[in-house]
């Protein structure tokens, strides 16, 4: 579905299949905004995913239809149930997941070590059947522990998971996630951290996820982190600052320049857009977000 009449075929069938969820105006309007871009392929230097659950409201195929004609390759955040449905779509999944306990308890705590170990060695054979090559973990919450003994316990879970992630082909890859706003206590909440993490464990089947929106919040400074440690990142999210949303220019965040430092690295992976529409137009939103991430 590369050609422009077979985009231009899906987004109708958008607009025709979803009458349910959403108002015949609403997909007329998302239709008017995206009929300029349905004129060009995209330019390719990035591969656009978006995040599934940003788009909880709309019906995991209409999302299919309308990623299909926006360009969009991906939809991420997902777990076995759905990877077929994408796959009907010719979509992958960027970033599943699938395994493991949940963005609170995580390799930080050594109780969970056998369960979260099981938990992802379990989904490994699954991943690559599907021909998926990540999965996401988690640090866990700190909980009054420190820095240093969390990177130590962290390092001793993961360290016993990597010969089966390297036997599978898996590269596992813990989120990085702000600690100011969204996910109080959590332990993975810079980019210093999440690096010496993976310098312990010593593995390439273990990376991190970059996310713009909760680096930006925590530290700064992300194009030059970007360019300095991409080495370390194996994935990477959006996200307006402040408040999550559109990353159009209400927020602070230059995102074609954050694209083009990323194109500079060498990176060949997806990019997830990761923010949550504020507007009406939640697919509106979404292809204004690719638009500007698609840099030439």
């Amino acid at each position: 579905m590369n050609t422009n009449s077979s985009r231009r075929s899906a987004l109708k069938n958008i607009i025709g299949g979803t009458a349910v969820a959403f108002s015949p105006m609403t997909f007329s309007e998302v239709f008017a905004a995206n009929e300029k871009a349905l004129g060009a392929d995209l330019n390719g230097k990035i591969n656009h995913s978006v995040c599934r659950w940003c788009y909880s409201k709309v019906p995991l195929e209409d999302l299919c239809k309308a990623a299909v004609a926006m360009g969009i390759k991906s939809i991420e955040l997902q777990g076995p149930e759905e990877w077929p449905i994408l796959k009907k779509y010719g979509l992958t999944c960027a970033m599943p997941w699938g395994a493991g306990k949940g963005i609170n308890d995580g390799f930080n705590d050594l109780k969970l070590h056998d369960e979260l170990v099981k938990s992802y060695e379990e989904i490994f054979p699954k991943l690559k059947e599907a021909g998926l090559d990540k999965v996401i973990c988690f640090s866990g919450n700190r909980r009054g522990m420190s820095d240093e003994q969390g990177l130590e316990n962290c390092a001793i879970g993961l360290k016993r998971l990597m010969p089966s992630a390297e036997k599978y082909g898996i590269t596992v890859t813990m989120e990085l996630l702000n600690s100011k706003v969204n996910h109080k206590d959590y332990m993975c909440d810079t980019t210093k951290w999440g690096i010496a993490l993976c310098d312990k464990v010593g593995s390439e089947r273990f990376k991190l996820l970059y996310d713009i929106y909760h680096m930006q919040i925590m530290e700064g400074d992300v194009i030059a982190t970007i360019k300095k440690s991409h080495k370390y990142f194996s994935h990477y999210h959006t996200g307006g600052v402040p408040g999550r949303a559109e990353i159009d220019d209400t927020q602070e965040l230059n995102y074609p320049a954050i694209m083009r430092a990323i194109v500079e690295t060498g990176y060949k992976g997806f990019v997830g857009q990761e923010f949550v529409p504020k507007r009406p137009d939640a697919l509106a939103s979404l292809k204004q977000g690719v638009t500007i991430c698609d840099i030439a």
